[in-house]
């Protein structure tokens, strides 16, 4: 089996074939086939260097992939949980504020569709998307407005 005796570089290349890593996830998932002789490290300068690693291209790769789901402060956890240097997530950070509205409206009107007609479902709403993520200001203000779809003429 190829698989079984993969080289510490072998199995960071198969890691990012699949997806964009950041070192440090890199690293963690690594770290448990280190053998006798291996230099993790090493192999993680050698793939940074030929840009194999890169964190814009994680920072994107993540905001691509769950920004329509997600809100701001959840995406923040997940760059910080990726090791992320906090430069690059404060930017993106404030990228994502730019259209948390939007977004936060897009998943609402996906769930739910209607502008609540009770306390307790309106509480509801609020609940889920703030688990989303996002701010409790936008939170609010989309649950109270609802889709302008759904106004009456």
């Amino acid at each position: 089996m190829a698989f079984g005796t993969l080289s510490l570089k072998g199995r960071a290349l198969r890691l990012l074939s699949q997806r964009e890593h950041s070192r440090t996830e890199l690293a963690t998932k690594l770290a448990r086939h280190v053998q006798e002789g291996d230099d993790l490290n090493a192999v993680l300068d050698d793939l940074q260097a030929k840009d194999f690693i890169n964190a814009n291209r994680v920072a994107e790769s993540l905001v691509h992939r769950r920004a329509g789901r997600l809100g701001t402060q959840r995406l923040v956890q997940e760059l910080r949980s990726k090791g992320l240097d906090d430069d690059l997530v404060r930017a993106t950070a404030e990228r994502l504020r730019a259209t948390e509205h939007e977004r936060a409206q897009a998943v609402w009107r996906q769930r739910f569709g209607s502008v609540a007609t009770d306390a307790q479902e309106r509480a509801r709403q609020m609940r889920f998307l703030a688990a989303r993520g996002f701010s409790g200001d936008v939170v609010r203000r989309v649950v109270r407005d609802g889709s302008p779809d759904d106004e009456p003429a």
